[in-house]
């Protein structure tokens, strides 16, 4: 030992062993705990894994004003992102008392919101739709209704509701059909057999009575977006529908949703490092109310794909969801910044 060491050799070595050892623990803890959460991103909503702030998403102007009608629909698709489905009715239906207290605050809080966008499940289910489409466009916004265009639009008292709504109002008014391929065979296999040709006939006496439309199909099933539009323009030259495949707002290709997907956690950075704008974002626009099974009042949430994630409620009143949302889930990845998509018109 040094002579000026009060603290033996053999002491000072143990104590040497020791703090190598306890650095040698912390590094392998510190490791597994990386690939522990690694496992599990999307978990901290102002970090990502690797420590970087995650990107956020500032509400520039709510422009569209979505209302879920409920997760009820007359048939069950394999990937619905929402799940909907005959028998699930976790998102009840909205009544019409309940969307004009909604319509009342953006006349108080003077929003700049010019669309209504209603969602489902499948809207034509609920009792109160064309009474909610009828407030809606009375109080002069535009109004996109998200549909399969099949048995619960078909019914005698929805078609004749439409054909007066449409005669009135009918440049507010636009019907967004589900078509998720072109081709029979591959969208049968998503919705079940037959449906094709059933949305097909819903499209069809749309198209008869004038009543404006547009097609939402996916992307996954096409080898390019090119020859999908080329696909759906042949389609709709043969039904003379009057839709423009090759206009992103009326021929929407959305990309597959995966809740197990391995994408990137959006980082503040990405925004150069993609090209890209937060303002492009659904949620720098939008917002959507829901209203869950046994909730006594609806509830608005960030983004319409997101309805029971309690991360992303917002309350029950909209002057309290004008804040920031960070991109916290791996739809916020794989389908709006890395997708592109946007479900507005």
């Amino acid at each position: 030992p040094h002579p000026n060491s009060k603290y033996p050799f053999s002491l000072t070595k143990t104590f040497i062993w020791i703090v190598l050892l306890a650095t040698l623990v912390a590094s392998f803890h510190n490791v597994f705990m990386i690939r522990s959460v690694s496992l599990n991103k999307f978990n901290n909503p102002d970090y990502t894994i690797s420590g970087e702030r995650r990107a956020k998403v500032e509400l520039t102007s709510l422009k569209t004003l979505w209302f879920n009608t409920g997760t009820l629909c007359n048939i069950e698709c394999k990937n619905c992102y929402i799940e909907s489905s005959p028998t699930n009715d976790d998102l009840v239906y909205i009544k019409v008392a309940e969307v004009q207290k909604f319509i009342n605050e953006i006349s108080k809080l003077s929003l700049p919101v010019r669309e209504i966008g209603l969602t489902g499940g499948e809207p034509f289910m609920n009792p109160d739709i064309t009474k909610i489409i009828e407030l809606c466009v009375y109080e002069g916004f535009n109004v996109l209704v998200l549909s399969n265009a099949m048995a619960p639009m078909m019914r005698k008292k929805i078609k004749s509701d439409l054909i007066k709504l449409n005669d009135q109002y009918g440049d507010q008014i636009v019907i967004r059909v589900s078509l998720d391929h072109w081709n029979c065979v591959k969208h049968d296999a998503e919705r079940g057999l037959g449906t094709f040709e059933k949305t097909i006939e819903g499209m069809r006496w749309l198209n008869e009575h004038n009543i404006k439309m547009a097609v939402a199909g996916r992307s996954e099933f096409s080898d390019n977006e090119q020859t999908a539009r080329m696909a759906y323009e042949e389609l709709f030259r043969l039904h003379n529908f009057k839709i423009d495949a090759f206009n992103p707002s009326e021929t929407v290709l959305f990309p597959e949703l995966e809740e197990n997907a391995e994408v990137p956690e959006i980082t503040e950075s990405c925004w150069n490092i993609l090209n890209k704008s937060p303002n492009d974002l659904m949620c720098s626009n939008s917002r959507m109310v829901v209203k869950r099974k046994g909730a006594s009042l609806p509830s608005v949430v960030a983004c319409t794909l997101l309805p029971y994630d309690p991360e992303f409620d917002l309350g029950t009143e909209l002057k309290n969801s004008l804040k920031d949302v960070a991109l916290n889930h791996v739809h916020c990845s794989k389908f709006c910044v890395l997708g592109g998509a946007s479900c507005s018109a």
